[in-house]
């Protein structure tokens, strides 16, 4: 009986908003693992998730056993929680219960064959240059590909031929489903789509981004995913529809009530100490350093990492320090020099509106044409050494008199790290980066990419716009000091699949440098100025913008300057150079307290030096901590937190009340970023509280997989969240405390409320508990008052002097 495609299409995208969508490494992106549940309260949803990918919704006892121990869980407000549920008894012996609930859950996943079948073959499909000899019939699509080479896999029963599997994908789901009324088919399709979320996810993130090149010459699709899998279900005797016991709960949650009594009182007594902390700060004077014009004000990404080099950036003289969405509001597609590579560098949320291009500036043509010659000469001396690797007649030979070569350069790489890094240094030196000769195209270039239609540079008014938002954003209309400094982020690791996930999230996984250059750019062009002083931003005519880059692991701040032409005079720039690189070794040597290492703290070029091995060391399996330990996100000005130690928790965006009377910057602020900070701290939190689930465990054990993505040992389902490395100190402790992200707002109440109104899914990350709310309202004297689930406000008391004297909000953070 034929059935209808577009049910079968609409019941599988109903099915697929279970899994979340999964980018490849070289753009990993944060997104929350439970997205397709967060149209429904946290409790619920994990209930869900845990039945349909068998993973854990909350922390298990061993860590709130560390955070209790660490102080991290106020005793009083414990106690009141347990209250509220008639719970008397000790928190220890609690901790015990835990214990004993939890042993025996942790129970590995059945081996399943129809997985190991399955998976073998999309990741031969799926590959992107990984395998030497590709799958064949890629372009024809998944299942035509499959079904052709099929009769060749001894592990699919009965295939001798092509003609013996369903010649398309209609008759493959009609030879399947015929014996299933159509109320069951969405059932069915959700059961098969969670048997492997990596892969689904991932399949789900390339179908609906068909300008990827990889999908534009190999497609595949849910649908063409679900015809193979369910193909090989019926050929493999697997169970076609799930039982009728495995299917969703109704409404309601039947989840163990401790582990969310004991999270609910680990997130208040965070909270708590970070609004007393913010209360003290708001009470202290204003330092000399905060009066007159500063010396340079720095523009970092919101990212947490940043707050830690502001502070010490701060601490150094009168700097001022701004944050800022790290793709610094241009939505652009960058090419790099020498390369045919475009990469998105704008958030996930947004798409692309400008390529931007490298140029060799003109006075640096000779400097160009050198680093051409090098880059002529790696890429033959690359093509020369595939050919011997590969070719038959030459790759005996080729073994025999290279092995000592590599065995050396193997022995230093793993033996002498930093000095391999000195080596680099020194070859930059000598033969310096597209960097130091290259500028971006910010001016407009037609006629548009035939491609993919985006034009090449900005119009006049675009560079306005983008320039207008940021400052806007900021609350920034008025003292701009002689250098502004835009500055993007990156890491700095070799050997690591999880790269991306350490470089700006807001530019897509990629260093955030590019789009700093770009602002800058906009920002020092008279036209551009002239229009900003006529919608009231007054930039003085000496102010010089430039751009720069934070290296995350090493917390060195390399800034884009023409040494042969600086814009700025060159005592200011050496001081200001100066003062970066201190603000670099008090960094590091904070950074070092919480990566194990044996460096003397009282030495801060001992610090750097163990950053920057840390950095080139290819056996490093933590070269950073990245956004680990990342629990409230603070939109403010600066006075708001200045001279606070948040011990790099916090995303700081900067914003002015004051200056925002429609409230369109915080509307902005509201549904871009702060939702890419939940996307990342459900991440992390996930990723702790479940690795197996919804991490990718132990970088030790894990295997890139086609260039795509990773699995663990040798095949198995794509692993969707972040390594172990990533967010525990050792096999006990962990480092990332897995709470909720707590959103603060200096703004008035009513402002928020209405944008909320306006943003029914912004509203219900906060309706449904997978983000808390509370606003510093500047109209009832900064009165903090705390939104509650499903609508209403709850004003917090002033603290008595027992509560002022409690632990900081970086209480209990191993140092």
């Amino acid at each position: 009986m034929p059935i209808d495609r577009s049910v079968v299409r609409a019941r599988i995208e109903n099915a697929a908003e279970y899994v979340g969508p999964l980018w490849p490494l070289q753009t990993f992106n944060a997104a929350n693992p439970l997205l397709g549940f967060e149209d429904q309260p946290f409790d619920r949803a994990v209930q869900k998730a845990g039945q349909l990918f068998g993973g854990r919704g909350y922390p298990g006892p061993t860590v709130f056993r560390q955070a209790w121990e660490n102080c991290e869980i106020d005793a009083d407000v414990l106690t009141r929680h347990l209250a509220e549920h008639g719970i008397t008894e000790r928190p220890e012996v609690l901790l015990d219960r835990m214990d004993a609930d939890a042993a025996g859950r942790d129970a590995a996943p059945a081996d399943q064959p129809l997985d190991r079948v399955l998976t073998k073959w999309l990741a031969a499909f799926l590959d992107q240059g990984q395998a030497a000899w590709p799958m064949p019939n890629r372009e024809d699509g998944f299942y035509a590909a499959w079904r052709t080479v099929a009769p060749y896999d001894g592990d699919i029963p009965g295939v001798d031929r092509p003609s013996d599997l369903p010649g398309t994908v209609v008759e493959a789901f009609e030879a399947v489903l015929e014996s299933y009324p159509e109320a069951r088919w969405e059932p069915i399709f959700v059961h098969h789509l969670t048997a492997l979320p990596g892969w689904t996810g991932f399949i789900k993130w390339r179908s609906r981004r068909a300008d990827t090149a990889w999908q534009a010459a190999h497609p595949i699709s849910l649908t063409e995913y679900l015809a193979v899998r369910l193909t090989l279900a019926d050929r493999m005797g697997a169970s076609i529809a799930p039982d009728r016991t495995d299917e969703l709960p109704a409404n309601g949650t039947d989840q163990p009530v401790l582990p969310r009594i004991w999270l609910r009182a680990w997130e208040e007594s965070y909270r708590t100490r970070l609004l007393d902390d913010l209360r003290q700060t708001k009470q202290t004077p204003p330092s000399a350093s905060d009066a007159g014009r500063p010396d340079a004000q720095l523009v970092f990404c919101i990212d947490t990492r940043s707050e830690v080099i502001r502070r010490h950036i701060e601490q150094q003289g009168p700097y001022e320090t701004h944050g800022y969405a790290g793709f610094f509001g241009v939505p652009m597609q960058h090419q790099p020099y020498g390369t045919e590579e475009r990469v998105k560098s704008c958030p996930p949320i947004v798409d692309p509106k400008h390529r931007i291009m490298e140029r060799p500036a003109e006075p640096h043509r000779a400097q160009a044409e050198r680093y051409d010659w090098w880059a002529r000469l790696q890429k033959a001396g690359a093509a020369l050494l595939k050919t011997l690797k590969k070719n038959v007649a030459a790759v005996f030979g080729f073994v025999e008199g290279s092995g000592g070569f590599f065995g050396a350069a193997m022995a230093a790489r793993t033996l002498a790290p930093s000095g391999l890094s000195r080596l680099d240094e020194a070859l930059d030196d000598w033969l310096p980066g597209p960097a130091s000769f290259c500028e971006p195209t910010v001016d407009r270039a037609p006629p548009a990419d035939a491609e993919d239609g985006l034009p090449v540079g900005l119009a006049d008014e675009a560079k306005v716009l983008y320039a207008e938002a940021a400052f806007r954003l900021m609350g920034w209309t008025d003292t701009f000091a002689s250098v502004v400094v835009f500055t993007g982020h990156g890491s700095q690791t070799p050997n690591n699949p999880y790269k991306a996930s350490l470089d700006c999230g807001a530019c897509a996984g990629n260093p955030g440098g590019p789009n700093a250059r770009v602002l800058a750019a906009i920002c020092n062009e008279d036209a551009v100025q002239e229009a900003l002083r006529e919608r009231g931003i007054a930039i003085p005519d000496d102010t010089v913008f430039l751009a720069g880059q934070h290296n995350t692991t090493t917390d060195e701040i390399a800034l884009f300057v023409d040494e042969d032409d600086p814009p700025v005079a060159p005592d200011a720039l050496d001081r200001l150079r100066r003062d970066l690189h201190a603000a670099q070794a008090d960094a590091a040597t904070e950074r070092v307290r919480t990566l194990n290492t044996s460096v003397d703290e009282g030495r801060p070029a001992a610090a750097v030096r163990e950053t920057e091995r840390r950095a080139a060391d290819w056996a490093e399996t933590r070269p950073e901590w990245g956004l680990a330990g990342n629990a409230a996100f603070i939109v403010g000005p600066r006075a708001l937190t200045r001279g606070l130690d948040l011990d790099g928790r916090c995303f700081l965006h900067s914003y002015d009340w004051a200056t925002d009377d429609d409230g369109t910057a915080l509307e902005n602020i509201m549904t871009g970023p702060l939702v890419v900070g939940e996307w990342i701290n459900t991440q992390y939190y996930f990723s702790t509280v479940d690795n197996a689930a919804y991490g990718s465990g132990s970088k030790v054990t894990q295997n890139v997989v086609g260039k795509l993505g990773v699995v663990q040992g040798n095949g198995g389902d794509l692993m969707s969240g972040l390594p172990l490395q990533s967010l525990k100190a050792d096999d006990e402790h962990v480092h990332h405390r897995p709470l909720r992200l707590m959103a603060l707002i200096q703004a008035p109440t009513d402002r928020v409320e209405a944008i909320l109104d306006r943003h029914a899914a912004v509203a219900h990350l906060f309706d449904h508990e997978w983000m808390h709310l509370t606003v510093m309202d500047p109209e009832q004297d900064d009165a903090f008052v705390r939104y509650q689930p499903g609508g209403g406000w709850h004003a917090r008391p002033a603290p008595d002097a027992s509560t002022a004297t409690k632990a900081p909000a970086s209480a209990g953070v191993p140092s």
